[in-house]
């Protein structure tokens, strides 16, 4: 299993509206491209600036081939559609995880 994993730091003032768009928009759009089997939004408890939130979106998919396609195909412009919507107000950045092992 690959984990795709977003955090993203979003102003203050935006942060209602950034949620609300990746709970009904964004996310439900990268669940449709087929590429992934589960999503999970967090919010990062620990805040460094007040004026901050951190999230960190968590998508899971089988194989690196099925990440390859995502980042190839589709990551562009959800990426882009994200910028111009909240630009520098809700900053990203990624990190592709493999899961070695799993305990319940």
């Amino acid at each position: 299993m690959i984990l795709y994993n977003v955090t993203v730091s979003i102003d203050k003032e935006i942060v209602t509206a950034w949620l609300k768009w990746m709970q009904e928009v964004h996310i439900p759009e990268v669940m449709e491209c087929n590429i992934f089997v589960k999503a999970q939004l967090n919010r990062v408890i620990s805040k460094t600036n007040n004026d901050e939130y951190t999230y960190a979106i968590s998508y899971k998919c089988n194989t690196m081939k099925d990440m390859h396609i995502y980042q190839s195909k589709y990551a562009p412009l959800l990426q882009e559609k994200h910028y111009k919507k909240f630009g520098d107000k809700a900053i990203a950045f990624r990190t592709l995880l493999e899961v070695i092992d799993e305990f319940y």
